[in-house]
């Protein structure tokens, strides 16, 4: 299925809109007091699942392009993963702010100490560098070829990622979340092994 320049534009308008929704969503909770009992971990939980959940949308854009048929779509992952940085980001604040209040010598020795945080600290700051090359400027200077090795970074960080929840829940004994982002991860990076592998794009389902 092609798209215009000018479908792909709204499309990408209205992602950009739905994507920013949890935030507000957030926002909306913060001024009308509904963020329950435990405010921080309200805000922790929150802005860590949707981490995740834009960290396994980005993952599934190259797959769905190949099964489906739908190049437009790569036009879609760059802001996607910025958003999972965008959420990754508020998730960290939320830590050194709330947890910490800014305090840096105390987050790092907090990082240092827990497992669980510094997987997840290792997981953000990975991100880093993939948020700040995301313009299509930083393609031109960094190359097509290294700008595509230094975002494999991804492949790194979502493991990573579901690690630190896993971690964070094991101690509530409420596994089953992060069981399923990891099968969802796995079996995401495992169909980019079997096509890097054999060597061939999977049959495609539909064609427009």
């Amino acid at each position: 299925m092609l798209l215009s320049t000018a479908h792909i534009s709204r499309l990408k308008a209205i992602l950009f809109v739905i994507a920013l929704l949890p935030f507000l969503r957030l926002l909306t909770f913060v001024f009308l007091d509904k963020l329950g009992a435990n405010p921080i971990e309200f805000i922790t939980r929150n802005t860590g699942d949707w981490t995740l959940y834009f960290l396994c949308i980005t993952l599934c854009v190259t797959p769905a392009r190949k099964l489906f048929g739908w190049p437009w779509l790569i036009r879609m992952r760059r802001m996607l993963g910025l958003f999972a940085f965008f959420y990754a980001a508020l998730h960290f604040t939320t830590f050194l702010w709330f947890d910490h209040f800014f305090d840096w010598q105390e987050m790092w020795k907090d990082v240092l100490k827990r497992p669980f945080i510094t997987v997840g600290f290792s997981a953000f700051v990975l991100l880093i560098p993939l948020a700040l090359t995301s313009t299509n400027k930083m393609i031109k200077r960094l190359g097509g070829k290294r700008w595509q090795y230094l975002h494999r970074l991804v492949y790194v960080i979502a493991p990573l990622g579901i690690l630190h929840y896993y971690w964070m829940k094991a101690g509530k004994h409420d596994l089953s979340q992060p069981i399923l982002f990891g099968l969802i991860v796995a079996a995401l990076l495992m169909l980019r092994l079997w096509w890097r592998w054999f060597g061939r794009d999977p049959v495609v389902v539909t064609r427009a």
